[in-house]
């Protein structure tokens, strides 16, 4: 398999795999979802009570207007830093070895956020405080700080006299387990086509429309090289534009331009939700199906010998 990036961002990125088959492709689609672990909270411990008045006389209690299991679901899904080398699996660290679940806790496989956020005071113009992702602090190195991206993901809202505070733990997981451990989103793949020139007069009607491609190019005759177009974005802008003329895509081929599938070519793309790069992200599933397949072929050897 040959893979080539046709673009990519901080989160979002296109590939173009080739020399390969549908199975290959699958293969890495369903790691990317299931296999690749990232961190995610999988844990919060609330504070409950009542603070004393302050200065002005005022108490807050510990509530809000979400309950704590919604808060906590909200939690998991905030994008958490994932760096491999830094951190191991709970069930693998050896500090965890022989304690139940609910006493495991060693620094080499859980980051613990604090988050104390008060509501308005009762003199206060605002009647509600929005707490966000952002207001969560690491209690630990400051690069598994909440990515800047996320830091505005709400979630709850704090009237007057309300306050929260609670420590949240992150820890390694896999998307099989839940899907708060999934790394990306929008994982999908079709396959790769080239646009062909088959009827230069039936083509004219769509030319007369100077439909604007990317780049400022103009759908006409000049664009296809011997013929056909192999640019995937710019087959991508051809595709759509037949369909607006046309209306229906059972009739594409009476524009004059044909799509043609490229054997063994697969564009594949996904969003990553920002724990890890998107490179990191494939790169990972990559490792991943390398280990599945290479136990797969030790445990064939065992059984055969």
């Amino acid at each position: 398999m040959k893979v080539k990036i046709i673009s990519q961002d901080e989160r979002e990125i296109k590939l173009l795999l080739s020399e390969t088959t549908v199975s290959n492709v699958n293969s890495i689609r369903r790691a990317i979802m299931t296999d690749v672990p990232k961190m995610a909270i999988s844990k919060v411990r609330f504070e409950m009570g009542v603070k004393e008045p302050d200065s002005n006389g005022e108490r807050f209690e510990s509530l809000s207007a979400v309950p704590d299991e919604v808060i906590a679901h909200r939690l998991a899904l905030v994008p958490i830093p994932t760096y491999f080398d830094d951190f191991v699996f709970p069930e693998d660290d050896p500090a965890n070895q022989g304690l139940p679940e609910d006493k495991w806790g060693s620094p080499a496989s859980r980051i613990i956020y604090h988050c104390s956020v008060q509501g308005p005071g009762k003199d206060d113009e605002e009647e509600f405080r929005v707490v966000y992702a952002g207001d969560l602090n690491v209690l630990g190195d400051s690069k598994l700080q909440i990515p800047e991206h996320c830091k505005d993901i709400p979630i709850t809202v704090l009237s007057k006299g309300q306050y929260i505070e609670f420590y949240a733990y992150a820890s390694l997981g896999r998307g099989s387990e839940h899907a708060k451990w999934s790394p990306a989103a929008g994982v999908g793949y079709y396959q790769n086509t080239k646009a062909i020139l088959h009827d230069k007069k039936a083509a004219k009607e769509i030319f007369k429309l100077k439909i604007k491609l990317n780049d400022n190019q103009i759908l006409n005759e000049k664009i296809f090289t011997k013929d056909s177009v192999t640019d995937i974005d710019t087959v991508e802008a051809i595709r759509k534009a037949i369909l607006h003329k046309e209306k229906n895509v059972g009739s594409v081929g009476e524009s004059g331009i044909i799509m043609e599938d490229i054997p063994g070519e697969f564009v594949f793309h996904y969003e990553t939700d920002g724990s890890l790069s998107p490179i990191d992200v494939f790169n990972r599933a990559c490792e991943e199906l390398k280990v599945r397949f290479d136990s797969i072929g030790e445990q064939l050897k065992i059984a055969l010998s």
